[in-house]
Parts: C-alpha cells; structure tokens; sequence
C-alpha cells in the first residue's frame, strides 16, 4: 500500500515545512512512510491544480493506497460538494485518506461495514471550511467598502507612478520599445506594459515632448 502526502499553501510567500513536519511525525507514529509527496502553492477555490490533477490521477491507475493531509481544507476550499466529491473519488479508488490536524481517518469504500462515523466527521470539517471561507470573503468585501468610501483606492499600490510614469510614457513616444523602457527605468518588463496600458488619469501630465534621461548627472 503506497503511502503519500499532498500539501497545499495559498500563498508563494508560504511554506509547506509545518504541514510536512506534522504529516512526518503523525506518519511516524502510524508505522507509515511517505513515499511521495505532491506539493503546491495555489489556492484551494478550484479543483483545477497540478498537483491535485497528479494525484487523482495516480488514485485511479491504483498507484495509491493511503493519503495524508494536514487537514481536509487543503484538499479542497470550494464547498461541501466539491469535498465529498474528491474524498469519495479517492475512496473509490481504495485510498484511505489521514488528516493530521482533525484527527481524522477515512476508509476507503467498498467495506462490508459503512463507515458512518467518517462521513458525519467528513461533512462537518467540509462544511467548516466552507463557512470559514465565507467569512473571510465577507470581511475582505466589507474592508473594500470601507476603503473606498473613505476615497482609498483598493488593492496593492501601483509600482510605478507619477514622474517614472510620465518618463516611460515619453520615451514609448519617443519610439523605444518596452524592452529598452525596461531596461532603462530598471523595472521588469511585465511592469513597463502595465504601466503603459493605463490610461491618463485626471490630474496626470501627459508627456509633451522627447524624454529627458531618467536621471540626471551633475550640471554639465
């Protein structure tokens, strides 16, 4: 039976250590070996990942028997029905699936006895996870309201801005490309685009004529 563990963060600012120093201990005590372990930094709103896709894949050509988890959030965030969905794929497919955090050990179907016990516990943490989710959307919504009646601007700042925006403006006009801008100002490519696709906003200067260096050195 080939025992392995999938890992999920939401940010790639995060890390996996906690989650896999906690699925090595628990395995550990179980007697288990990780033999794989399937790891991604992508948020758990869709069912569309890389790794999750591997995994279920192997599930069904029957390469696993056993799957940890931290917890039964990481599998999936997007609602009850997308969780009972993957967890009963799996089980289908004869993995049990083990949860670290809750405690929690699913058997695979096809048992001469139903495992009751696991589905009420598997609902409960599905649900949990659903509400949880709601609730952080409610307070990022009710933030940006907030923010924005007060005549904030939502989201992360512009990086680039007011003079450096101008000069870039100047020199595409000037006929340089986005590959020389870039270079120029400093700021990679990706940004000077983006830069470059907004529009003039009200109390903005538009360039006027050729660009003047981005900087300047001492008076000739």
């Amino acid at each position: 039976m080939r025992t392995v563990a999938y890992l999920r963060v939401s940010s790639k600012a995060q890390s996996w250590e906690m989650q896999r120093d906690a699925i090595k201990r628990e395995a550990e005590e179980r007697g288990h070996m990780i033999a794989s372990w399937y790891t991604e930094k992508v948020s758990g709103k869709s069912l569309r990942r890389p790794e999750l896709d591997a995994l279920r894949a192997d599930a069904r050509d029957g390469k696993l028997g056993r799957i940890y988890l931290f917890r039964l959030d990481r599998l999936t965030r997007s609602g009850v029905a997308d969780t009972f969905h993957v967890v009963n794929e799996l089980r289908n497919h004869g993995v049990a699936i083990v949860t670290v955090s809750e405690h929690l050990t699913i058997k695979p179907a096809g048992g001469t006895t139903p495992d009751v016990t696991s589905d009420v516990l598997l609902f409960a943490f599905a649900l949990a996870a659903q509400i949880e989710r709601t609730a952080i959307n409610e307070r990022i919504a009710a933030a940006r309201t907030r923010v924005e009646a007060e005549g904030g601007t939502w989201g992360r700042p512009r990086r680039v801005q007011g003079a450096p925006l101008v000069t870039m403006r100047a020199m595409k006009q000037d006929g340089k490309t986005v590959r020389q801008i870039a270079a120029a100002m400093g700021v990679p490519r990706s940004t000077v685009a983006r830069a470059l696709s907004r529009k003039v906003a009200r109390g903005e200067t538009r360039p006027t004529s050729r660009a003047e260096p981005a900087t300047r050195g001492a008076a000739q």
